[in-house]
Parts: C-alpha cells; structure tokens; sequence
C-alpha cells in the first residue's frame, strides 16, 4: 500500500466494549463506520437505542455508527478494517473474514497478546490468514470506557510502512483521540503483551497486601523484563519508552478496570485460576502471554524473573508466598548493566 491512499470508510469487527469504542472513535474522526458483531441483541441494541447497554452501559453512541450482524456487509468497500477481537481468537476470525477483505487494504488488530502456541505477534497472524491485506497494530494506555465517553487518548498505532501507520492515525485522529505513527511493530505487540503479564502481578502484589514500596519496584523491575524480552526480539527502545510500552503498563498495572490487575488482586487475595474462571470466564489475555513470553526468553537466553513466576502462578505450579520468596531470594546484581 505504498503512498497510502486516503480512508473514508472504516469496518470494525468486534462489537464488545472495545470494539464499539473504536467504531466511536472513527465516527467521531469523521469516517463511515460499519461495526461487525454477532450477538443479534447488541448490535439490534446499537441500532434502535444508540448504545452498547452489554458492554458499555448507557454511553451513547454516534449517529451515523451503524451495526451488523453480516460480516460481508460490514467490510464492504472499507478502506480500513479494524479487527477487535481476543488475541487467542485473532487467527479465526482472520481466517473467517480473509475472502472478503480486498487486497492492499490495512486489517489493524487491537488485541493486546501473543499467539499460544505460535509465539506468533497479531501482525504475523494476520499477514498469514489474510496475505493480500497491509497487518497494523493499535496499541498504548487505553481504556474502552474512557475511549468511549470521549476522554483525552493517546495511542500507538504500527505498520510496517510509514506511510500505511500515519493514514490510519490520520483516518481516527479527533479531538479527544490521538494516535502516533510508528513503524516498529515488535515493539508496540511485545510491550502490550508483556504489560498484561506485568499487570497480574502488580495485582497480586495489592491484593497481597505487600504495600506500594513493592509495586513500585515490581513496576520498574517489570518493565526492566519487558524491555529485555522486546529488544531482543528486534524492537527499538525509544518505542518501549512510549506510549505502547511504558504508558500501557503505567496504566494497565495499577487500574482496577485492568482485567489483567483485577485478575492478579484476585490471586492474591487467595482465588485460584480455577475458581476464577469457572462457569466460562474470560481469561485475562496475561494468562497466555506468560507462557509465551518465557519460550521466548528461553531461546534468547533473557533473564525474566517476574514473568516466570507469573507463568508459574497462573499455570498453578507455585503458590503466591512460594513466588514471593523465589524472586526476594534471588542473587543480589547490579541494578544496570
């Protein structure tokens, strides 16, 4: 897609929270929104009252968004697609909506993980279930309420050309969302991925009781982890200092409406993965990305201490206070270097 023509019209797939919150935001930058969703109750919902009362309660929609429950009708003649689904589902819906996404057109995934499994970033998925569409990334400190009513957002948003990056950015810029272009698409996945394993953590370590003192230095020893794994990945260290990196996780791990901090306050407050999850519940996209993220480090011979024993917690291998005395009894280094 070099020269990036311009994009007027905009599908969105995935009418959840975040999902109707992004349609809002290119509505409100001015593009036709067309917004995907199966469930025949919100998206008639989002049509005959103006909201989302599943996913977003009373916030009221733009006009001119419009709901369906036909995925062909959605993407349409888009010039953009935005694929707002869970990272572990990204590779079937990518697969499912690949015919019908004409080619050269950019398909932007909003999920915040890695692929179980693969190791695979979003980007990578899509490119090998839709190969003739331009993959991107959105990603950074974001939350689909504040999203939704209009709160002042910044984000990152990723491809591999310049010029793709800074035409989405442009397509959903307004007054209360504004996104940066960046081509380094490593980093802007690797540091929203990791920042929700980061996050469970920093919610066992409230729910815990164990003071600010110690989230204050799971934070900065946290994101010490993330910006080894990221670089040794191939990303570039002034993405991890930005939006994507450093202000997600700012944002993600000290949130209550973090699903990934409520998760980890949960645990440490004595619930179990098991407990947690029972009768369906979503896991966190964290969960996953744990796993994922010690594969990696154990091929690039990277050290991530918290990430481990996350991945060991979650994975229910070790308990909280055995975590706890691992990483306090590790061999004293030096901080940098």
């Amino acid at each position: 897609m070099s020269g990036a023509k311009r994009i007027e019209r905009v599908a969105v797939v995935g009418a959840g929270a975040w999902g109707t919150a992004l349609a809002l935001v290119a509505a409100r930058a001015g593009r036709a929104v067309r917004l995907f969703g199966r469930d025949p109750e919100t998206v008639a919902a989002i049509g005959e009252e103006g909201r989302n009362p599943r996913y977003l309660g009373d916030i009221r929609l733009e006009p001119g968004l419009y709901a369906t429950t036909d995925a062909a009708h959605a993407l349409e003649g888009a010039d953009l697609v935005i694929l707002s689904v869970p990272a572990q589902a990204t590779r079937g819906a990518a697969a499912a909506l690949a015919r019908l996404v004409p080619a050269g057109v950019p398909v932007v995934s909003a999920a915040k993980g890695l692929e179980h499994g693969t190791r695979a970033t979003m980007t990578d998925v899509i490119a090998a279930a839709i190969p003739q569409a331009v993959a991107a990334v959105l990603s950074g400190p974001s939350f689909a309420v504040d999203v939704a009513r209009g709160l002042p957002t910044a984000v990152t948003v990723a491809a591999a050309e310049d010029a793709v990056a800074a035409a989405i950015a442009q397509a959903l810029s307004s007054s209360s969302f504004r996104p940066y272009a960046s081509h380094d698409l490593v980093g802007v996945q690797v540091g929203g991925a990791l920042k929700n394993v980061l996050a469970i953590a920093s919610g066992i370590v409230v729910g815990r009781g164990l003071g600010a003192s110690a989230q204050a230095a799971l934070t900065a020893r946290g994101f010490a982890e993330l910006t080894r794994l990221a670089r040794a990945l191939g990303a570039e260290t002034e993405t991890l200092m930005g939006l994507s990196g450093l202000g997600d996780l700012v944002l993600t791990a000290t949130s209550p409406q973090s699903r990934n901090f409520s998760l980890g306050l949960a645990i440490g407050g004595g619930g179990s993965i098991a407990d947690l999850t029972r009768g369906g519940g979503k896991l966190a996209e964290g969960v996953h990305t744990a796993s994922v993220a010690v594969a990696f480090a154990a091929t690039h011979g990277v050290e991530l201490p918290i990430t481990a024993a996350v991945a060991d917690v979650v994975g229910e291998r070790l308990d909280v206070a055995g975590a706890i005395e691992r990483l306090m009894s590790r061999p004293l280094k030096r901080e940098v270097g």
